[in-house]
Formats: structure tokens, sequence, C-alpha cells
């Protein structure tokens, strides 16, 4: 929501955030000099994540909870470049459908395009030797979502304690008014991912030949 977070947080998000974005910024034009017929795995990424993130429901308190799509960028791209397509989404949302806003791009970004996907990132790596595609992918996923929503509620519990208990007794409220709505989500978000991956690989598996995942290989480095 635009204005909702006070001085001096939401200018230190943006100060965390630029970074992560610029970087991937650099890694992306890399990217599509080297593989220009990767353009349309980016188009699929981003759209995943535009239409996963629009999904608004109501949470209680009058607040709202979505799926994020990051997983998805993130296990094929990494979280740098994640994060490029992050922000594009959720400044058109924030510009034209009103969903987000400028003064909070900054800490949206980092728990949704940098956060989330750093998580998903690290978790796909981590299961695809040991659990297999499926299960890395549907973890990944799923807790990239869950991720993003934790680092939602630590940015909200720093810029509003709580009168009584502090930061950490904050942090609990977000939270968990968040994981009543949230955890069915990510949930989904996890299935919806691995079985969108599956279906890509096996209609167009030499688009990710590219970055080294099939059913039977790992991700290769971000």
């Amino acid at each position: 929501m635009e204005g909702f977070l006070p001085n001096p947080w939401w200018e230190i998000w943006f100060a965390l955030s630029l970074p992560v974005v610029a970087y991937g910024v650099y890694r992306m034009n890399n990217l599509i000099k080297e593989q220009r017929d990767t353009l349309p795995l980016l188009a699929v990424a981003g759209a995943f994540i535009f239409v996963l993130s629009s999904l608004k429901l109501p949470s209680v308190t009058g607040s709202c909870s979505h799926p994020t799509g990051t997983g998805f960028g993130a296990i094929i791209f990494g979280p740098g470049i994640t994060s490029v397509i992050s922000i594009i989404v959720l400044l058109y949302q924030a510009l034209l459908l009103a969903h987000g806003g400028i003064t909070t791009l900054g800490a949206n970004v980092f728990s949704m395009g940098i956060a989330g996907p750093f998580v998903a990132y690290l978790a796909y790596k981590t299961l695809r030797g040991i659990a297999g595609f499926n299960i890395a992918v549907f973890a990944a996923a799923t807790l990239g979502d869950l991720a993003t929503y934790v680092t939602t509620s630590i940015q909200l519990a720093l810029a509003f304690p709580a009168p009584v208990g502090g930061i950490m007794r904050s942090f609990l409220g977000f939270s968990c008014i968040f994981a009543i709505t949230q955890v069915p989500l990510a949930l989904i978000e996890g299935l919806v991912t691995m079985l969108l991956l599956r279906y890509l690989l096996a209609l167009k598996p030499d688009v990710f030949s590219a970055f080294h995942i099939s059913d039977k290989s790992k991700l290769a480095e971000a």
C-alpha cells in the first residue's frame, strides 16, 4: 500500500534491494547477449509471477495474501535475474493495478523478489540431488513463498513494533496472521510450479538444456 511504511524503513529496503537488482540486470544482460533463445522463457517466468502475484485473496484483519510465482524463475535463472523480473512486475502492478506502491516497492522487491527466490534457489540446489526433481521443485517453490511472508512479517515488525513485547511480539502477530492463508497458498504454489516446469520440460527440453535443468540433472550455477 502506498505510503504504508514510515521513514526510514521504505528508504532502507530500497537501499538493500538496489544492489541485488543491479546485479540481476548485469546477469540478465549477459544471458540475453549469449542466449537470445531464452527470451521466451524469461517472458514465461515474468507472466507466471505476474499472474500468481495478482491473485489477491482476503486475509484476516483486512489484509490480503497471494502466491508469488518467483520460485519458478529462481530455479531456472537464479535469484539475481528473478529480482529484476519481480521489480518489473511489482512496478507494473503498483502503477496500473493499484497493487502495492512506489514507496513500498523496495520492501516488496526485497521480500518477494530477493528473499523468496534466494530461499527457493537454495532449497532446489540442496534437494535436487537428494530428493529428486519433483520434490525439489515443489519444496523450493513452497519454501520460497513462505520465506517471502516471513520476510514481510519481519519488515512490518521492524516498522511497527508492538507497544508490549516490541519487535518479536509484532513479528509473531504478523506471521500468524499471514500463516492462516499463506501456508495453503504456498503448498498450492509448490504444486503448480512443479507441474508447470514438468510440462515445459516435456514440451521443450532443449530450451532448458542451457541451464542444465532436466529430470536427471542438477541446476547450473546462477
